[in-house]
């Protein structure tokens, strides 16, 4: 017996230790050692920093950091330098009472500095220093003209913020301040002039609590006094030796501040011509064949570009006689100063009419693309026989033909059409109210002329004060909606005088509103046939982008003084430029003048707290683009559909959604609220999110009934529907209630609406039951690139609390 056992193979157990094989062969040592020396015909390139040693990768290291520091270190020289435009600093007033006219003085007062008045803006100056071998232009900018500061912020490569000594800036600096960062800071100091006349206990405690109300605005930022030439040549130092903040909008786009401008009519009309635009190169070489935008006027095509003689040279070649005659004849007739400079002017490049870009942004739709052709008989015997199925017996006079007898509309018909009309609009849970004020409104016909005729006395004495009631009235109104919307989110009552399968046709119902597909193609609107759409928007942005990084365009470089001549510009356009307000150009990149749908990302501010409606008039500020649209709003998720809100809610994130021309992201967007006198509050800011028409944004409606008798697993439920076609026609739809039971339509009772329903368990008595519905919605087609000018914000004594207190 034991023989046996020890002749036989031994079997381990189900505990047996299993060990891992060894994975020997596998890193860089013991592949070297296989080699032997021989080189692969074809490097990975993924794998070559790990072969490196760890001497080589100190080595890479130090490289790349040498690399950043010295493309940090060029574009600081470059600027305002001999090669590179000129370092272009916006002055922003931020209190009224800030001696901003002092300190441009101050800074004019540089030893070995010469000052040149600028010709685009008054008060606006260029400061040339050829022993620092560097050139400045100043550019004023009142707080209280948002348009002309946020213009400016966009191509200033810093911003000179002037501050008053006491209480640092007002309402109206804190509303440009936050405008500012919500678009993208450039580069920024902070200067304080005056404060002399205070006392030196009181001049050292206004400093402190001004340092400590700007480390919340502007942290790590230093205040520079402005009082003497000494300090002002230390700001200079520190405008032109700090880090530049880069733009991204603006970085991947060549654009340009105008310097002078002219206009030539055209041959047709006096209205459109050529606008001569001169100006400094920023940002990217500039194409004579893309489009420019000029802000605030749209997209313009270019015919020709010159390089006319730079007007800030550090070091003019002409006799210092003949420049100071020039420059006279230029202050004294600038026409004719002009003209004699067009003699130096040499043509750089004109534009190809074959690689130019068109101005085309939208699709011309066909109206007989789609169409079907001629029907068959059979199609025309089976119309005729749903003719006679669909005739109806009408009450006519006598007297009446068939034709008349075909134009008489029924009571139910009318209340249809009403409804579809009204179907299209947001206002859902008012529809009851409109129906009723139309049927109510010939009785009040005649009873409103008397009344006009008996309170003309009054409103002669008081009609602003009526007018501020009646906004007051509508806000009051605005309030109660946006309450019980939050309240009662996307309920609404069902219609007693129209059959709830007419009024809701437009609807259906999902079996779950995450897992339920939809078609992003089904049922598009008209206006989907106008607008442009990428196969792939993310892989295209990332191919012009590629383009612009790698690729060299050939154009006008960085730096060159030039002058475009932009084709079939308005004339409004130059009567906005001698009225000083800026006159800012940006290129196009390609498509960016084709319109699409665009879809941002925006958070409600805090300060605002007005009740903003879906589809309402806003007033978006896009990137270097501002126009005027009427948005959806939809909740910010991963999903595939997305939810509208009927109000802008301040509590999260969310997506609005409008008609405009394409832009590529990166780009900031604020919305603007336009109020009845003409100021503007900012009221959300964000980010473009994408350019996406498939993107699909769901209306929801919830019907709302109560539970009448209630069994076990079974309820009769009531006021729902009031008819017993509605409850069959909605049958399919599941139900749930607030306390998340989830059941269906058995079958309807009566004929008065109830309807025996089914649950997962037995429902409570205070418990709701409610249906959804949905249907997709689209944006109104309202962009208009023209936005009138804000009216200037009015100013408070100061926007800080701890220095009102002291101040009453």
């Amino acid at each position: 017996m034991v023989m046996v056992m020890a002749a036989g193979a031994h079997r381990p157990g189900p505990l047996k230790q299993q060990n891992k094989a060894h994975k020997g062969g596998k890193h860089s040592g013991s592949s070297q050692r296989r080699a032997g020396g021989r080189v692969p015909v074809k490097a990975q390139p993924r794998r070559r920093l790990r072969d490196l040693s760890r001497v080589d990768r100190r080595h890479q290291a130090l490289q790349l950091r040498r690399q950043r520091k010295e493309a940090v270190l060029a574009e600081k020289r470059s600027l305002g330098s001999r090669d590179g435009p000129p370092h272009l600093v916006v002055v922003v007033q931020l209190h009224s009472r800030a001696a901003a006219q002092d300190s441009l003085r101050l800074l004019q007062s540089q030893d070995s500095a010469v000052v040149r008045a600028d010709e685009g803006r008054a008060g606006a100056f260029a400061l040339l220093c050829p022993r620092l071998k560097q050139r400045w232009r100043f550019v004023t900018a009142q707080a209280g003209d948002l348009h002309a500061v946020l213009d400016l912020a966009k191509v200033a490569d810093s911003l000179l913020f002037i501050l008053d000594p006491v209480d640092g800036w007002d309402s109206a600096g804190e509303h440009c301040l936050s405008c500012l960062f919500a678009q993208g800071l450039p580069s920024y100091a902070l200067a304080v002039p005056g404060g002399t006349d205070l006392p030196p206990k009181k001049r050292i405690d206004a400093r402190k609590k001004l340092a400590k109300a700007t480390e919340k605005r502007f942290p790590e930022a230093k205040l520079f006094p402005l009082n003497t030439e000494q300090e002002s040549s230390l700001l200079l130092r520190h405008l032109s030796t700090q880090k530049q903040r880069h733009l991204a909008f603006r970085d991947r786009r060549a654009h340009l501040l105008a310097y002078a401008a002219e206009f030539v009519p055209g041959q047709e009309s006096n209205l459109v011509g050529t606008l001569k635009v001169s100006g400094f190169v920023r940002g990217q070489t500039l194409n004579v064949n893309s489009l420019v935008h000029i802000v605030g006027h749209g997209d313009f095509q270019v015919s020709q570009v010159d390089a006319p003689p730079d007007p800030l040279c550090l070091n003019p070649r002409v006799v210092k006689g003949q420049k100071r005659s020039q420059d006279m004849e230029i202050q004294e007739d600038p026409v004719n100063g002009t003209d004699e400079m067009e003699e130096d002017v040499k043509v750089l490049m004109k534009a190809d009419p074959s690689k130019q870009e068109s101005l085309q942004s939208e699709v011309v739709p066909d109206p007989m693309e789609g169409e079907q052709t001629w029907p068959t008989e059979e199609e025309l015997q089976e119309a005729e026989d749903s003719l006679k199925a669909d005739r109806r017996v009408v009450k006519v006079p006598k007297g009446t033909s068939k034709y008349q007898a075909a134009w008489i509309v029924d009571d139910e018909e009318e209340g249809s059409e009403k409804d579809d009309d009204e179907d299209d609009d947001i206002d859902d849970d008012l529809m009851e109210e409109a129906v009723s004020q139309e049927g109510e409104s010939s009785e009040e016909e005649a009873g409103d002329e008397q009344s006009e005729t008996m309170t003309v006395s009054e409103c002669l004495r008081d009609d602003q004060y009526d007018e501020k009631m009646e906004e007051d009235e509508q806000m009051l109104e605005r309030y109660k909606q946006e309450r019980m919307d939050e309240m009662f989110p996307d309920e609404v009552d069902t219609p007693r005088d129209v059959p709830a399968r007419v009024r809701f046709q437009k609807y259906r119902g999902l079996k779950s509103f995450r897992t339920s597909p939809w078609d992003p193609k089904e049922n598009l609107p008209r206006d989907y046939a106008r607008i442009f759409q990428f196969q792939d928007f993310s892989r295209t942005r990332k191919h012009l982008l590629r383009q612009i990084e790698k690729e060299e365009t050939e154009g006008a470089l960085v730096g060159w003084y030039i002058t475009l001549h932009v084709c079939n510009v308005p004339v409004s356009v130059m009567e906005s430029f001698k009225e000083g307000k800026p006159l800012v150009l940006f290129s196009l990149l390609p498509h960016e003048q084709k319109m699409s749908v665009l879809n941002f990302l925006v958070h409600r501010r805090p300060s605002n707290t007005e009740p903003v409606r879906a589809k309402e008039e806003l007033i978006f500020h896009c990137g270097f683009r501002r126009f005027r649209a009427s948005p959806l709003f939809s909740q910010h998720t991963s999903a595939d559909k997305h939810k509208l809100e009927r109000f802008l809610r301040p509590d999260a994130a969310v997506v609005v959604t409008v008609y405009a021309p394409i832009t590529f992201p990166p780009a900031s967007v604020l919305l603007f609220k336009q109020r009845s006198n003409g100021m503007q509050d900012l009221i959300a800011t964000g980010s473009l999110l994408s350019v996406d028409p498939d993107r699909i944004v769901i209306k929801r409606l919830v019907l709302s009934g109560h539970p009448f008798k209630i069994f076990t697993k079974t309820a009769v439920v009531r006021y729902m529907f009031f008819n017993r076609e509605d409850v069959m026609w909605f049958k399919p739809v599941e139900l749930r209630t607030k306390w998340g039971r989830r059941g269906h339509i058995k079958e309807p009772l009566g004929t008065h609406g109830h309807m025996k329903c089914h649950f997962d368990g037995q429902l409570k008595s205070q418990d709701t039951v409610l249906l959804n519905l949905y249907k997709r919605v689209f944006p109104k087609w309202t962009y208009d690139p023209h936005v009138p000018d804000p009216v200037p914000w009015v100013r408070s004594e100061s926007a800080l609390p701890e220095q009102e207190v002291e101040m009453e």
